[in-house]
Parts: structure tokens; sequence; C-alpha cells
């Protein structure tokens, strides 16, 4: 009897899902629980919002009202630095930043004029000298806290109360507290420049009444009294010696570099200066000058006659007689001069000796000097320069290392003199020297890939996303995959074999066979088997549920019902 053709059964996926036992419908229920888990994680993640600095380095007090307030917005946050500084979500940083100002958070934050602004009606005078005073003290505040180096600052004015009965008034004073950042300093013209500020910017108010303090109660500006002290003088004093010691060495490195290269040369020099002040007075007379070039300071004439009285007038009537004579001249040295008369004649008459005498006190030339001697003179310059070995380089590539020659070695010192202004006489000294320099091999370790600090971060940004990636993977791969494979089974292909219709045939009682029909007799109808087949192909089509059940309780080896 030949083979029956296969029988091809195509259920729904529902009666797949039922023809499965309870662990595999577990299995397949767990599997896709765990992997919607994952997916619903991985977005939240990827859409969790970047976190930004809200505010750092906030008081214990504004930080504490800031995060009530937060919570009050029902804004979230978190802190970072410790509790130094508030995160929010990237994109609720201004707005957050606005709704807390409108609110006066932070409280730390200066205030300046705008306190001017919510001044009340029925203020009296000294509040409103009060509100004001504020207002210049936040305003100097901003504009220190302006400057690079400062952290925070704190003003405090004393502007006393100005009144015209008196007849001296008293003068504002300031004081500035300044906290610099880690790492930061103030020079001595961004010093001044804050004095200048602050009491600039107060009427009558004289720049060494302002004190400038750190936050260590270090005091910066100098004190009133301190510019004929000791303090403050040595400390200018130290800085001006400093200042010309590194002017003298870019000298020296300006000079030297472009002939034996950079890095080729060090230079250091000293500077040994006076800053003594001095005063010297000199008082120097010149010998006497000709007696056309001296001026008279005084002059006294005596003249004394002895002898008979005088006989009658002689001489030339007129007018020219009868005036008086003139003054007299007579050298400094020599004999005196005859007597004569008005007309210029000698005196008539005179019989007796005469004496004459003439006293002339002339002015003496006197030089008075005085000399102030500067501050800050230098006495002595010393300076130490060390030239490397000059390198060569040959045809090949190859390069080495040379002293340099005495030649070369006197005019580099040449050139270093010159450029410090080298004097013998006050004691100047240059000494330069040829020495190989020795450089230090910098040994770098190399680190693995995986330990270093940009690998380790990208490892970390993407340790999440990666781990949810594998471990929804693992869920589909282990659990859904094999119960989805059960489920996706090609279509049971059922043979109905001769067993098959043999218990169907079995069902039938036996017949005793028969012969043959002889030959020319009716043709014989369809077997018994072949009606069974057929019988069995139309309950397929007609109800092919029922056959799969059937095929299903013959593979788990069940009697059919």
């Amino acid at each position: 009897m030949p083979a029956a053709p296969a029988i091809s059964i195509n259920p729904t996926l529902s009666q797949r899902f039922a023809g499965l036992d309870q662990a595999q419908r577990l299995r397949i229920g767990l599997g896709l629980a765990l992997f919607i888990a994952i997916g619903v994680i991985g977005m939240v993640m990827g859409r969790q919002a970047e976190w930004r600095v809200l505010y750092a380095n906030l008081a214990d007090k504004d930080g504490g009202a800031i995060v009530a307030q937060l919570t009050t917005m029902n804004i979230p946050y978190k802190h970072a630095d410790g509790g130094g500084a508030i995160l929010v979500p990237a994109d609720k940083v201004y707005d957050t930043r606005l709704r807390l100002a409108s609110q006066g958070l932070p409280k730390g934050s200066v205030a300046g004029f705008e306190t001017m602004d919510a001044n009340r009606f029925g203020m009296t005078q000294f509040q409103e000298r009060l509100a004001f005073q504020r207002g210049l003290e936040g305003e100097l505040t901003r504009s220190i806290q302006a400057l690079s180096s400062v952290q925070s600052a704190r003003v405090h004015l004393a502007l006393p109360n100005q009144n015209g009965f008196f007849r001296e008034q008293q003068k504002p004073t300031a004081s500035v507290l300044i906290s610099l950042n880690a790492g930061r300093t103030l020079d001595r013209a961004q010093l001044a420049g804050i004095i200048h500020l602050v009491s600039a910017s107060v009427p009558e108010m004289n720049p060494t009444a302002v004190s400038v303090l750190d936050d260590t109660g270090k005091l910066l500006s100098t004190p009133p009294e301190g510019a004929n002290g000791t303090g403050g003088g040595d400390a200018q004093q130290l800085q001006y010696v400093q200042q010309l010691e590194q002017l003298y060495s870019r000298r020296i490195l300006d000079i030297l570099e472009p002939v034996v290269g950079r890095d080729n040369v060090k230079a250091q020099v000293s500077a040994e200066l006076d800053f003594s002040q001095t005063e010297s007075t000199s008082e120097s007379h010149k010998p006497n000058s000709t007696p056309d070039a001296t001026v008279i300071r005084s002059q006294q004439v005596s003249e004394s006659s002895n002898g008979a009285a005088a006989g009658p007038p002689s001489g030339v009537p007129g007018a020219t007689t009868n005036q008086a004579p003139g003054p007299s001249s007579a050298p400094i040295n020599g004999p005196a001069q005859a007597l004569t008369a008005a007309g210029g004649t000698a005196a008539a008459g005179a019989s007796g000796p005469s004496k004459r005498e003439s006293i002339i006190n002339y002015e003496v030339d006197k030089t008075v000097r005085v000399v102030r001697g500067s501050t800050g003179i230098v006495k002595r310059i010393s300076a130490a320069v060390v030239v490397n070995n000059q390198s060569i380089t040959d045809s090949k590539g190859k390069t080495t290392t040379t002293p340099l020659s005495d030649l070369q070695i006197e005019k580099m010192t040449a050139l270093v003199r010159e450029t410090i202004g080298f004097n013998k006489d006050r004691g100047d000294s240059v000494n330069l020297m040829n020495a190989p320099f020795v450089t230090e091999k910098v040994v770098l370790t190399d680190v693995p890939f995986w330990k270093q600090s940009e690998f380790q971060d990208l490892v970390r940004s993407f340790a999440w996303p990666v781990g949810t990636l594998l471990f929804g993977a693992l869920v589909l791969l282990g659990v859904i995959r094999p119960a989805l494979k059960v489920l996706a089974q090609p279509h049971a292909k059922v043979s109905v074999a001769t067993h098959q219709l043999d218990a169907i045939e079995s069902e039938e009682p036996e017949r005793p066979l028969l012969s043959a029909p002889s030959r020319g007799a009716l043709p014989v109808g369809p077997t018994s088997g072949e009606l069974a087949l057929d019988d069995a192909r139309k309950l397929t089509r007609d109800n092919p549920a029922a056959v799969a059940n059937i095929v299903k309780s013959w593979i788990n080896g069940e009697a059919p019902a």
C-alpha cells in the first residue's frame, strides 16, 4: 500500500501560545516584562536633563533659603563640591535665577543706590543720610569686586556730619576689607588704584584716610605715619632693588640670546643701592678783583688842616667858584690827593699842613652751596653670567657641543659690561663663565590607555547606556528568543501512515478475504483504506483544530479522544 501524503496543519498564534506548557508561558511573560522595563529605563535615563550650576560659593544662610525656595517651587536640585554649589536642570537655570531674584535671594548680593528707590514718605534726615551711605558703600563694593583678583569686598565709610559752626571740620575716612581669590595677590599699582577709587568717590576724603585690609587682617595700605617710617620705606626700597636687578638681568639676556640662542644663557645681577639722604652746605670766597669790578659797600672821608687863618678869597669870581666841591675819588692804594677848590684849583691861603683820611669798604664775593643727595643711588653692581657650550651640527646631522673660545668669552664679557653700565671706580664686577648645561631627562611613564583619565571619563559616560543595552540583549536572547522559537516552529506535518490507517481500520470487524474477480466483471470500487483517507482529508479541511489536537495527542503519546 503506497505511503499517504503528509497533512499540513497551520494553527494561529493564540493556538500556538495555548499549546505551550505553563513553564514556557511564564518564561515568555517574564522576558517581555523585563525587556519593556529595560527600554523604559533607558528612555528615562537618556532624556534626563543636564545639570548646571545655579549658584556657587554661597553662605550657609543663603544656601538654606535658596534650597527651601526651590523645594517650594517644585524645581529639582542637587549639591556639588561638598555643598558649595547648587545644581538645577540646564533648561531652568535662568528662569530660576530670575524668580529667586524677585524674592531677594541670595541676600548676599550687594545693593547699591537702588536702595534709594524704596524711600518711603516721612523718612527723617538721619535715615536718608544712612540710606545714601549704604548705597555709596554698595556701589564701591561692586566696583572693587569687578577686579579679577578680588573675590569679595566690604566697604565701611565714616561720613561725619558737617556743621558750619565748627571751625575745624572732621574729614571722612574709609576702611576696605578684601578677600582675594586663591593664589592671587594685589600689587602696589592695584592697591593704589583701590585707594584712589574710594577717596575720589567721597568728597573731601584724603587718600591717606583709606585703610585696606585682606581677609587675614593684614594691613595692605601704608599708614599715614608710615611714609617716614622704616616699615613702608623698606618694602618700597626692596621692591625698587628687585625691579632694578630684573631690569639689568633682562638687558643681559636680550643682548646675549641672539648670539648663543634661547635658553643657553643665564644671568643674575646684584645691585647695591644707597637710600640714605645727605645734605651738604659749602661757602666759598673769591680773591679781590680789580677796582673797576668791585662794589663799594661803604665809604668814609676825614680831612683836617693845621695853620693860620686863611687870607682873602682868591680865584676867579663867578658861579663856578661859589659851587660846593664835588665828591672826591681816590684809588684803593696810593697817595692822598691835594685839596682843590670848587674851580679845581688848589685852595689858596692854606699855610699849614693838612690831613686827609678816606676809608672805603668793598663787598666780598661769597658763594653758599647747599647739596641734597638723592636716594636710591647705585653704589655697586655685580653680574654673574653662565653661557652654555655652542652646538655644532655636521653634514651627517650629528650634533656635538664645544666650549667657547677665549675670544668669544672676552667679547661677551665686554657686551655685558656695556649693557649694565660698568664703572670700575664704583667697584662693579662682571663674571662670565662658559659651562655645559645639564639637561634633565624627563622620564615619561607610559600609562595604559585604560588608566588615562580621558578614557575613564568616556567609559563612565557610556557605562549606563551600554550596560542597559547589554542587559536588554541578554534578556532578549536568553529568555524571549527561545520561547519565540517554540511559537515560530514550522507547520506540523502529520504523515498519515499505514499504522494510523490500521488504527482506523481496526475499529471494523475482520472479514474473510474474497477471491479476485474474474476478468470481464464490473470494476472494483474504492477500498476502505482509500475511503478512510478521504474522510481524514475532509476532516482536515473542515476542522483543522480537531486534527491538530489529534496529532498533538499522538505526539505526546496520549490516547485519542
